[in-house]
């Protein structure tokens, strides 16, 4: 499962960079399938941030990660 968020947070990075941002991977429970990110930059002040993270980078990872429940920001 690592892995594949590893590869999923290469195929979202681009966009979060081409606004200023990005995003760094912290940890992946595997047991509850809960993965830890901190946005920087741009995404890391933006009012917009939690709408990103949970409408955008929480629904590619859970289409593309079996097992992911959850992407929380920390």
């Amino acid at each position: 499962m690592q892995q594949q968020v590893e590869e999923t947070i290469e195929v979202i990075r681009p966009a979060l960079q081409a606004d200023g941002g990005d995003i760094v991977l912290k940890e992946v429970d595997e047991a509850t399938g809960i993965v830890k990110v901190t946005l920087v930059g741009a995404c890391g002040t933006c009012p917009a941030s939690d709408q990103t993270l949970k409408a955008g980078i929480e629904r590619i990872m859970r289409d593309r990660v079996d097992g992911v429940t959850e992407v929380v920001a920390v």
